[in-house]
């Protein structure tokens, strides 16, 4: 038998890496909100991408209904995620596998006090996406890579055996022995590029044509990389050099999602992306000032949202 998948939310990135497991023939389950269910039962999971788009007839299902899994994909917002743990144990059983792919580090603390450590993978994707005011996902750059593994280093039957589900799939999907590291890879890259274009509010372009957006960008990158060389984690000598040059491969239109999110006036995660690595420049005595600057801009973007 094949593996039964849960996908938590239906959104940017569950949405377009659930959708391309269900265009496979994978068996795909989505648990979404009451009004994404009216949504998706009205127009279907509508995928508009570079790479082929689709529209799917999804299986659905809410908390509190019937169902076990072996695999969830969990992609929901840091701030979402205390409100949605509560409603995946009861469609979980004892060898259920919980890929997380959230931005930042923060949220693995806590799914690994919620569920058995063991029950948890390290995972991470890079697609640029939203959702469209129809509800459909919008995929709008050539790349959509999703990696996942076992935190330990080791690569597991179970891991082997999720992979061979996803081979199929109009995605590039991969394992990794290595997706400590490249979570926090990641997490440099997507804490700058989301700093610089929601504090310059414009996308990549204009601030790489700057000297100054530039050397603020550099300035970031060595002030992120110092902190996280304060902790124990795999933290290696080319994180920065590897992140500049991912920045200045990125092409002009480039915006990361909290920008988007920004823009829409939707909430942010500032506290679980640049609030965390704040907490740890605080603990080791770090000076930073760079994304000091960052987090009071989103802070105060909160603010005003919150006083409407």
């Amino acid at each position: 038998m094949g593996l039964k998948f849960l996908v938590v939310g239906a959104g940017a990135v569950g949405g377009y890496f659930g959708g391309r497991l269900l265009e496979a023939g994978e068996d795909v389950t989505f648990l979404v909100r009451p009004n994404r269910r009216k949504q998706l039962e009205q127009t279907g999971l509508v995928l508009q991408s570079v790479k082929g788009s689709a529209k799917l007839d999804p299986p659905l299902i809410e908390k509190g209904e019937a169902g076990t899994f072996d695999v969830v994909l969990l992609s929901t917002k840091a701030y979402q995620l205390d409100n949605v743990l509560p409603d995946l144990k009861g469609f979980m059983h004892d060898d259920t596998v919980v890929i997380p792919l959230l931005n930042g580090i923060g949220h693995l603390d806590t799914l690994d006090r919620y569920f058995n450590k063991d029950t948890v993978l390290g995972g991470l994707c890079f697609i640029e996406s939203t959702l469209t005011e129809e509800g459909h996902i919008l995929h709008t750059s050539s790349g959509h890579r999703l990696t996942f593994g076992e935190r330990n280093g080791e690569m597991s039957g179970r891991v082997t055996r999720i992979g061979e589900s996803f081979e199929k799939t109009n995605a590039d999907v991969e394992t990794s022995i290595h997706i400590s590291e490249g979570m926090w890879r990641k997490y440099l890259f997507i804490t700058t590029l989301a700093s610089i274009t929601t504090l310059f509010n414009c996308p990549v372009g204009p601030i790489r044509e700057s000297e100054e957006g530039r050397a603020f960008t550099y300035q970031l990158i060595d002030e992120i990389i110092t902190v996280m060389r304060h902790t124990d984690e795999p933290i290696k000598d080319d994180f920065a050099d590897k992140a500049w040059r991912q920045f200045m491969k990125l092409s002009e239109e480039t915006k990361a999602s909290m920008q988007k999110d920004l823009e829409k006036g939707l909430p942010v995660e500032a506290d679980h992306i640049q609030g965390y690595l704040l907490q740890l420049a605080e603990k080791h005595e770090v000076s930073t000032p760079y994304l000091q600057a960052v987090y009071t801009n989103l802070k105060v973007y909160e603010r005003m949202k919150d006083d409407g």
